[in-house]
């Protein structure tokens, strides 16, 4: 399916998905929308609080509402956050001064609608002006509503002469990106690409019906797919798993009966591919939610591994594993695709925070590991300081060798690897498929 033919499919769905809540939402509560109402609080706590889109999500509006409801407004904050440089830019010379923070998010919920969803226009402007009504903003509802149907009247002009690309990444991080050469501009491009489904199958199991095989094994489905509908989901035949994120453990190489950790492990994407290879694994997981996860999908796919909750870096091993994969907590940006709100989440003094954090964790890992024993270390980042300058310092590390990965290992990704010998996926790579995340990985051995 071609990008254009993606993005039709997907403005069809919100104009038809909108239209339908604004008319069931209007007859069951008056003007009260609570697809607009899950999609602004969610954008407030994302920019205000930090907090992640998906914990966002868990508002007890957002629990109580229905399927239909809850994923239009997850679509709605994804457009928002994907494009807010750009409506920021558009909404900002209707504007006489600074809005309130609040009255902003409802201008950018509105304006997306109208340029980047197709929601009809009367739609768009009156759930608005409803949304701030509702919302203790009642004073700026005639503001709202003027500089919405500016917007309308100059649509698509509005749009000509703006650099999405450039506005629509942070700038802190299009700076880094370009020194790091990993194309920014190619990098926001993703944006207009929706991220499709991948899924690892659990062995012995069938992919199910739609899917297209990628060349590490895993299975490529279109992106409107509803995985908890695909036959198989129920019996554990298969679990979600970008390709990018395939490849830590796959490179890893487990072998059977080898003792294999797999520290910070949920939601166990991970765990499960080294459980497959026959080794006799242990996960760790620290925080008690995400261990939830973490067994809840160990259950629902038949594995078992031996499950640690604790702090990665106060285990008791020593000398005891044949090899470890580190996948380590990080800014998160190579996966931006799925989730544009990381964009927003982090800034640069955190950065500092999160290699500090990693590097105790190298320091536990060659504690844990055997004498000869190999480690992958990998992060979803495409920033510099955690990725490609944290493999140098493990290389000067005393009692540890660097493994370069060779072309054999990689040969159906031969872009990725770099003259370093490491591993890097850039969320463009396979752009024309539907791209992958932004991961990094370098293989290393203690002496």
């Amino acid at each position: 399916m071609t990008n254009s033919l993606r993005k039709s499919k997907e403005r069809d769905t919100f104009r038809k998905t909108f239209s339908s809540n604004r008319n069931n939402n209007h007859q069951k509560t008056g003007n009260k929308d609570d697809t607009r109402q899950i999609a602004f609080e969610a954008i407030c706590q994302v920019m205000e609080s930090s907090r992640s889109l998906d914990i966002a999500f868990e508002t007890p509006l957002a629990r109580q509402a229905n399927i239909r409801d809850r994923s239009a407004a997850y679509r709605l904050a994804n457009c928002v956050l994907r494009n807010k440089g750009s409506l920021d830019a558009v909404i900002e010379p209707f504007l006489q001064k600074s809005p309130p923070l609040q009255l902003k998010w409802i201008l950018l919920l509105g304006s997306a609608q109208i340029l980047f969803l197709d929601t009809p226009h009367h739609a768009a402007v009156d759930t608005s002006v409803n949304l701030a009504r509702n919302n203790n903003l009642a004073r700026f509802t005639g503001v709202v509503n003027a500089v919405l149907h500016k917007i309308i009247r100059q649509q698509p002009q509005i749009l000509e002469g703006i650099d999405r690309a450039r506005l629509n990444l942070p700038n802190w991080l299009w700076q880094s990106w370009s020194k790091a050469s990993f194309e920014p501009r190619k990098i926001a491009a993703c944006f207009d690409v929706e991220a499709p489904l991948d899924l690892t199958l659990r062995l012995g199991s069938m992919a199910p019906e739609g899917g297209v095989k990628l060349p590490n094994g895993s299975w490529r489905y279109p992106a409107s797919t509803k995985v908890t509908t695909l036959q198989g989901f129920n019996e554990g035949q298969f679990w979600v798993q970008d390709f990018a994120a395939t490849l830590p453990a796959l490179l890893l190489n487990g072998q059977p009966n080898e003792k294999i950790a797999d520290l910070c492990a949920a939601p166990g994407g991970k765990t499960a591919q080294l459980i497959q290879t026959g080794g006799k694994v242990t996960a760790v997981e620290k925080e008690e939610k995400r261990l939830r996860v973490l067994n809840n999908n160990l259950d629902r796919l038949h594995l078992s591994a031996d499950i640690v909750h604790a702090d990665a870096t106060k285990l008791e091993y020593r000398d005891y594993f044949d090899a470890i994969l580190l996948d380590a907590p990080c800014s998160a940006t190579g996966i931006l695709r799925r989730h544009p709100d990381v964009l927003y989440l982090k800034k640069p003094k955190n950065i500092m925070t999160l290699v500090k954090m990693q590097r105790n964790l190298i320091h536990s890992v060659l504690l844990y590991l055997k004498p000869g024993g190999r480690f992958i270390y990998s992060v979803c980042s495409l920033q510099r300081e955690e990725a490609e300058e944290q493999a140098k310092w493990i290389e000067s590390l005393p009692g540890v060798k660097g493994m370069p990965f060779e072309k054999e290992e990689i040969s159906f990704l031969p872009q990725a690897l770099t003259k370093e010998g490491y591993i890097r996926t850039l969320p463009y790579f396979w752009l024309d498929q539907g791209g992958m995340d932004g991961f990094f990985m370098a293989r290393f051995c203690r002496l």
